[in-house]
C-alpha cells in the first residue's frame, strides 16, 4: 500500500488512525490497528524505527489490541509513510476507521477454540474496507468474533459481538448487539452465515441510524431489540440460544508460559510497564520473537503483548529475556494488573499524573503483597480501559483520586468508597480492605 492521506479526504474525528494524526499535550498521536492483534517481527522494528526518528519514541499498546505512537511532530507524512510501506495500513485508506475487530490474542492458538476465527476475520475486515458504504460507520464502532477460546476479553462491550458455542452437535455463532459475550444473546447463526450476520447487522444500523447515532445502543434505544431482530431475520437465518453461558474471563493467560494446540510448543505473554512500550523494548521482542518463535507478535486488549509458537524448552530463557528488556511476566506483579491513561503530561482533560501515580502505587502494593485489578483515569471519560475495573482510582487533582469499587447494581465506575485520597492512603486502604474477612 503506498497511497497517500491528501488522495483519498478523511472524514473529521477525534480518533486517531494511522492517516490522521491527532494532537495531543505530548504531540501528535498515530493509532495502528493490527488485524486481530497480529504483527509480524520486521513491521514491530518498522514501528520502533517511526517511533524513534519521527516523534518521542513513546509506544503504547491500547486496550483493543492496537498499537499507538505518542509525540509526533512536524514530520506527520515520513512517519506515515514509513508505517504503509511496511504493511501495516489499511487496504483502502478510507477503510482505516472501520478496522474495528477484536479477536482472542490467540486465535488459531488456543487449546480450547471451537474453530479458527482468523479466515472468517479477515473476509469480514475486507468486506468492511472495501464498500464505501460501510466507510460511513463511526471510528467508535466495534466488532468482536470469539471462537471459545480460554483467553478471550469478554468484558469489552461492543456494538456487534458473535461467540462461538456448541448445539446440537452444530458449532454455530451466538451474538449480540451493543453488550459483551456475557451477556444473553440475541440469537445465532450458523457459523457458514457468519460473515452475512456481520453484514447484514451494519447494513441495517446504516439504514436506520440518523446521523448522531453514532453506537448500537443509541438505535436499540430508540428502536429496541425486537424490531432490530425481525429485521436482521429478513436477511439472514436466525435461531434462538437456550441455556447460554459463556466462562469469565480467564485474564491471567496473557501472562507467563502456556501450552498451545499444537503439542510442545507454547506462546509466552508479558505486559509492558502500564502498556508503554519504547524502540529498545520493542526491538528486543521482536529479536526473541524471530529468534524462538515463528517471527510473529500478537498483542492484546490487556495492553500486553504474547510471542507464540515458542518451543517448550525455550519458554524459560525467552521470560527470561523479556523480563530484562523490562517487561512483567509474572502475574503476581501488581504491575500486571493496573491500567492508567495517559494522564497530565500529555492529556490536557487528565487532573493528575497517573502513569507516574500507578507506577507509586505498584510500589506500594508490592509491599504488601497485592497484585490487584486497579484502573487510574485522569477524568471521567475513562480512555484507558474500554470496561469498569474491579476498583477505579478517578483523579480529583494532582496526585488525589476518589475511590470506586466495582458493583454490578451501580453504573459508571461503580460505588463510591472514599474521596480525595492521596495515592499512600490508597495502598493502605487497599491493604486493610484485602485482610477484612469481609471481603475474603
Amino acid at each position: 500500500m503506498n497511497f497517500r492521506p491528501k488522495s483519498s479526504p478523511l472524514r473529521p474525528s477525534a480518533c486517531p488512525g494511522l492517516l490522521r494524526i491527532v494532537q495531543a499535550l505530548d504531540g501528535g498521536i498515530c493509532r495502528i490497528k493490527l488485524n486481530g492483534g497480529f504483527i509480524r517481527a520486521q513491521q514491530v522494528i518498522a514501528v520502533a524505527d517511526a517511533a524513534e526518528r519521527y516523534a518521542g519514541g513513546v509506544i503504547e499498546a491500547t486496550n483493543r489490541a492496537n498499537l499507538q505512537i505518542r509525540g509526533i511532530g512536524n514530520q506527520q507524512a515520513a512517519l506515515i509513510d514509513s508505517l504503509l510501506a511496511a504493511g501495516l495500513g489499511p487496504s483502502h485508506a478510507a477503510g482505516d476507521d472501520v478496522r474495528n475487530l477484536m479477536l482472542s490474542p490467540v486465535a488459531g492458538l488456543d487449546r480450547q477454540m471451537l474453530f479458527d476465527t482468523r479466515p472468517l476475520a479477515e473476509q469480514i475486515l475486507a468486506t468492511v474496507q472495501r464498500h464505501e458504504r460501510f466507510h460511513d460507520l463511526s471510528a467508535k464502532f466495534a466488532v468482536q468474533l470469539d471462537g471459545g477460546e480460554a483467553l478471550a476479553m469478554l468484558e469489552h462491550p461492543h456494538d456487534l459481538w458473535l461467540s462461538a458455542f456448541e448445539q446440537n452437535g452444530e458449532q454455530r455463532l451466538a451474538f449480540g448487539l451493543a453488550g459483551c459475550p456475557t451477556d444473553a444473546p440475541a440469537g445465532s447463526v450458523s457459523l457458514d452465515d457468519g460473515h452475512e450476520l456481520v453484514v447484514a447487522v451494519l447494513e441495517l444500523f446504516l439504514e436506520l441510524a440518523r446521523p448522531e447515532q453514532t453506537r448500537m445502543r443509541h438505535l436499540l434505544a430508540e428502536h429496541g431489540i425486537e424490531h432490530l431482530l425481525t429485521r436482521l431475520a429478513e436477511r439472514v437465518s436466525i435461531q434462538a440460544v437456550i441455556d447460554w453461558r459463556r466462562l469469565a474471563d480467564a485474564s491471567a493467560l496473557h501472562i507467563g508460559a502456556h501450552p498451545q494446540k499444537k503439542t510442545g510448543v507454547a506462546y509466552v505473554g508479558a505486559v509492558p510497564p502500564l502498556g508503554r512500550l519504547d524502540p529498545v523494548m520493542l526491538r528486543g521482542v521482536a529479536q526473541l520473537a524471530d529468534e524462538f518463535g515463528d517471527g510473529s507478535l500478537r498483542f492484546t486488549p490487556w495492553q500486553s503483548l504474547l510471542l507464540p509458537n515458542i518451543r517448550n524448552e525455550d519458554c524459560a530463557e525467552v521470560l527470561r529475556r523479556l523480563a530484562r528488556l523490562g517487561l512483567s511476566c509474572n502475574a503476581d506483579q501488581p504491575l500486571t494488573r493496573l491500567i492508567a491513561c495517559t494522564g497530565s503530561n500529555g492529556c490536557g482533560k487528565s487532573l493528575a499524573e497517573t502513569k507516574g501515580d500507578a507506577l507509586q502505587l505498584a510500589a506500594l502494593l508490592q509491599t504488601h503483597g497485592l497484585a490487584l485489578s486497579v484502573h487510574l483515569s485522569g477524568c471521567p471519560r475513562s480512555c484507558a480501559a474500554a470496561h469498569i475495573a474491579p476498583t477505579t482510582l478517578l483523579a480529583v487533582a494532582p496526585g488525589h483520586y476518589d475511590l470506586y469499587f466495582r458493583e454490578a447494581t451501580q453504573s459508571g465506575f461503580g460505588a463510591l468508597h472514599a474521596r480525595n485520597l492521596t495515592i499512600e492512603a490508597v495502598a493502605a486502604l487497599l491493604d486493610a480492605r484485602s485482610r477484612s474477612p469481609l471481603d475474603a
